[in-house]
């Protein structure tokens, strides 16, 4: 009786790591360093404890536009992230589903509520914000003959005006809330962290930004 058992033991040890074996996923990603969407999506695979394989996209020098690369993003952007082959692109849409892939630490609340109020932070960047100050739009502007500095620091400007507001509205903030959205980082908190980057590259007066600034101060805290 006590050989049959063990041999059940046995046998359910080696389910239990074919099934870990299975759930270890390829992960490469396709980024370049200065990318705020790139970065949101480096932050999140930190959080998750996710280990992959880095793919240095030059932007600058043109890397994004190369053949093997558009078959993977036919947009000619990053990031790219590829799980077990399957190609994944715009950062949102991968921060979205690593968190429902890897559910663990959650970076949504679970109360509906705050989920909105953390995805429309994030929409306020990802849409409102970022995409109207990024690198080719930047360098479209320089090469029209515009001050691309100055449009950059103008854009962001307006849009921390409006983020500022939100931050201070999200239902049930208190003074002791540390995050964008409570006091756990969330998918709020991850596009926050490279767009004050860009802020602080620009030039932009964070003083404006009390709020955002504290968040930031925050994060800035964390492994």
């Amino acid at each position: 009786m006590a050989e049959e058992q063990d041999a059940k033991r046995r046998k359910l040890d080696e389910q239990q790591e074919e099934v870990k074996e299975e759930e270890a996923p390829v992960v490469e990603l396709y980024s370049y360093w200065r990318s705020s969407c790139s970065w949101r999506v480096r932050i999140a695979l930190a959080l998750k404890g996710i280990e992959y394989k880095y793919h240095d996209v030059h932007l600058v020098e043109g890397k994004q536009k190369a053949d093997d690369y558009v078959a993977i993003n036919p947009m000619k952007q990053v990031p790219s992230l590829i799980v077990d082959g399957v190609a994944l692109t715009q950062s949102v849409a991968i921060l979205e589903f690593l968190d429902e892939r890897f559910p663990e630490p959650a970076l949504l609340p679970k109360d509906f509520t705050l989920r909105a109020a953390v995805r429309a932070i994030v929409e306020t960047i990802n849409s409102g914000i970022q995409p109207i100050q990024n690198f080719s739009v930047l360098g479209r502007i320089g090469a029209l003959g515009g001050d691309k500095v100055a449009w950059a620091k103008e854009t962001i400007d307006a849009g921390f005006h409006a983020l500022e507001q939100q931050l201070a509205s999200v239902p049930g903030r208190s003074d002791e809330d540390t995050c964008c959205v409570g006091s756990a980082v969330t998918l709020a908190d991850i596009a926050l962290v490279p767009q004050v980057y860009n802020a602080k590259r620009f030039e932009v007066d964070m003083d404006q930004f009390p709020l955002i600034s504290k968040v930031h101060a925050h994060l800035e805290t964390l492994e």
